[in-house]
């Protein structure tokens, strides 16, 4: 049993809200903390039971008297929020755990997230830390960070775990979600964005390649970001003027594992190392943050210039400068987009996360194994 770090966090608190993704775990880690009530609205039965009895949920209380409840999947009936705040008023001794997969759907829902009697989490895929910082490199490249993936006993279970994700979840569900007329339109706009995932999007000329109306892609972003199974990353506002910095954000789909089942290719070849090493530094800070429980802002940084440097992080009120290397045979120009970031943000701390073994430090900048960069962070 892998234990997450988040758990901690959340048995500090008398009541929470735990969103992430589908299978990352949120059920696994609430179930480890031994509520006394569950109440699974993924279950038809108690889904029904729920939405036809608006008194359910305190006759379930009043008969098993429980000191922690348990709400699965609370997006699918977000009005049962309002008699948790009900209950949590009148007993505030009662301690509940929601969790939910989208955003969106409690949002849609005009959901009642509790402000000042819920504090609000989230969950991510593995990481480093979760696993000692010896994550199989090799393994979270291909399979990503989902516990069945990336603990999945062969490659060809992992493969189909993912795929059936990929295909079943993202395409169906996800789309579901668009609420849009022409489902074929959000279709191609969703393989339109794996291509580009890692990348500087042009919302214009993506809504041309893909046949989709320009208004309709923030839109359509939007759905992705809500559903979280992806991010659009923007221009560090402190910079955006004074460095000329080009405003198309880029975006990450959340996982290595999911991002290669889209692209059909769970290969790490040459041609692909590169954008699987930003997929997983991305992945890993923003997850280690949500595992960790920090306030950490990540941004872009590429002057109209062509200076780029590939991430740009807000740490708790601390400026950093990542840079991702797919090796670790190294040399001064590699770090030299670092220097320069310097110029421009004369506190930001700066380093190389590269994918190899060796630690060096070339003109003063620490190149780092990955795993040892988010260690130096505090992840």
């Amino acid at each position: 049993m892998i234990s997450r770090k988040l758990a901690d966090s959340l048995l500090k608190n008398k009541s929470v809200l735990l969103l992430g993704p589908r299978q990352v775990g949120k059920s696994t880690l609430i179930h480890g903390l031994r509520p006394d009530l569950v109440l699974n609205l993924a279950d038809e039965d108690v889904f029904v039971s729920v939405t036809a009895d608006p008194s359910y949920l305190k006759t379930q209380i009043e008969t098993h008297s429980p000191r922690s409840v348990f709400i699965d999947e609370v997006q699918r009936y977000p009005r049962l929020l309002n008699s948790v705040q009900a209950i949590v008023d009148q007993n505030p001794k009662i301690r509940f755990y929601l969790t939910g997969s989208s955003a969106r759907k409690l949002k849609r829902g005009k959901a009642n997230l509790l402000p000042g009697r819920v504090l609000s989490y989230r969950l991510g895929p593995f990481v480093a830390a979760e696993l000692n910082h010896r994550m199989d490199q090799d393994q979270v490249l291909k399979f990503g960070g989902l516990p069945d993936a990336y603990l999945g006993p062969t490659a060809t279970l992992s493969k189909k775990l993912l795929r059936s994700y990929s295909g079943t979840y993202l395409k169906e569900e996800i789309q579901a979600e668009a609420l849009v007329r022409n489902i074929d339109q959000f279709s191609r706009f969703f393989q339109g964005v794996v291509n580009v995932s890692g990348h500087f999007v042009d919302f214009t000329k993506l809504s041309q390649k893909v046949k989709v109306p320009r208004l309709a892609v923030p839109r359509f972003f939007e759905i992705l970001e809500d559903s979280l199974i992806g991010e659009r990353i923007v221009p560090i506002p402190e910079l955006l003027e004074v460095a000329d910095l080009v405003k198309h954000p880029k975006f990450f789909l959340f996982d290595t594992g999911v991002y290669n089942a889209l692209q059909n290719s769970f290969e790490i070849s040459q041609d692909r190392l590169g954008i699987l090493a930003e997929h997983l530094v991305f992945s890993q800070l923003r997850h280690s943050a949500w595992a960790f429980d920090r306030s950490l802002e990540v941004s872009t940084f590429r002057t109209r210039g062509g200076l780029e440097v590939d991430f740009v992080l807000k740490l708790e009120q601390k400026f950093f400068g990542i840079e991702v290397k797919s090796g670790d045979n190294l040399n001064p120009s590699d770090v030299e987009p670092l220097l320069k970031l310097k110029g421009y943000l004369p506190k930001v701390e700066v380093m190389v996360f590269h994918l190899g073994k060796r630690k060096q430090k070339i003109a003063g900048v620490w190149c780092l194994p990955w795993q040892e960069g988010l260690q130096e962070l505090g992840f």
